[in-house]
């Protein structure tokens, strides 16, 4: 219970003042006074408070009184303010990002590359590296990443930390695939353990696809030579090639092993895409249209749900809203 409280903000008194309200619904503010030994004064301006975030509502018997809300038939009212909250603070972002590209782009301080439709060539690894920077700072909703090769650099490891950091850090989901290989490698593993620590994932496979990086679904790279990843990447925007990318990622990542797949479910919680993904659940979205919103598959979309239940032992996808609420995950 107080951790759905807390979701609602409430302060000292206005959660004293509704849990009061639970224990003894017929009490008016100066019966709630009495029984808090509280000035009535402080507890109407609870209630009125309450009223406000839909805690308490006028009761229909007696429209002068206010009766509290049940909190589990509240937290989907919950869940959706902190759902707006958050896409509000994102559209901020997003305009101040605007605005930053604008003036780098005004300063024309790209690398000389060959560009045709959809395609641009960057030439050696420094290009690279500032178009994955730039991806850092330009993602909003996902990066998907094949990490072939098996152990990593320390530089390499230090610089994907770094972008990673910065794209999580907006709340974009994050989904990395490894070689099994890197299970054996203690840093390219704490690297990986990192990573879901934050709330991204990380799977392993015993093959992959040359090195890949897929933002937003609407942006891609790829190396110009497989075996020399140092000569450069082509950057790609044309809708057919990210899409084709992109779906070749989902089938890899489907047969993937998860990294740390044996988490109890009262330790680390949910990722940033189970708890959104919950979120738009809990609004009444499906599946289809919750994937639609978060750029994953509708059948990623159900597994990730039924594993969430699973994990949570629970019977409806509201149920388990509610004991993700209770456990702190949302």
């Amino acid at each position: 219970m107080k951790v759905v409280l807390g979701l609602a903000g409430l302060d000292h008194v206005q959660e004293i003042v509704y849990r009061a309200a639970l224990e003894a619904p017929a009490l008016d503010a100066p019966g709630l006074a009495e029984r808090l030994q509280l000035d009535v004064a402080e507890v109407r301006d609870a209630l009125e408070a309450l009223l406000q975030l839909r805690m308490m509502r006028r009761s229909r018997d007696e429209p002068g009184r206010l009766v509290p809300v049940d909190p589990v038939v509240g937290l989907q009212e919950l869940l959706a303010r902190e759902h707006e909250q958050l896409l509000a603070r994102q559209q901020q972002i997003s305009a101040s990002q605007s605005m930053v590209l604008r003036m780098l782009a005004d300063r024309n301080t790209s690398v000389p590359s060959a560009v045709t439709e959809g395609v641009q060539r960057l030439e050696g690894i420094d290009a690279v590296q500032q178009r994955l920077e730039r991806f850092s700072q330009e993602a909003r909703w996902s990066v998907a990443t094949f990490m072939p090769g098996g152990a990593q650099s320390a530089e390499a490891l230090e610089a994907a930390r770094e972008n990673d950091a910065r794209v999580m850090a907006r709340g974009a989901a994050v989904r990395t695939v490894g070689l099994d290989s890197v299970r054996g490698h203690e840093e390219t593993l704490a690297y990986a353990r990192w990573l879901t620590d934050q709330g991204s994932e990380f799977r392993t496979v015993s093959t992959l696809p040359p090195r890949m990086v897929v933002v937003d679904r609407s942006a891609a790279l790829v190396p110009i030579d497989p075996k020399d990843s140092r000569k450069g990447a082509m950057f790609l925007t044309e809708p057919g090639m990210v899409a084709s990318l992109m779906a070749l990622f989902e089938q890899v990542w489907d047969v993937a092993t998860p990294l740390g797949s044996d988490r109890r479910p009262d330790g680390d919680g949910l990722s940033s895409q189970e708890k959104a993904l919950l979120v738009l659940i809990a609004q009444g979205h499906t599946d289809e249209s919750a994937a639609a919103k978060l750029f994953i598959s509708a059948r990623t979309a159900r597994r990730t749900m039924a594993s969430i239940m699973e994990r949570l032992g629970a019977r409806s996808r509201f149920e388990a809203g509610v004991k993700a609420a209770q456990l702190g995950w949302l």
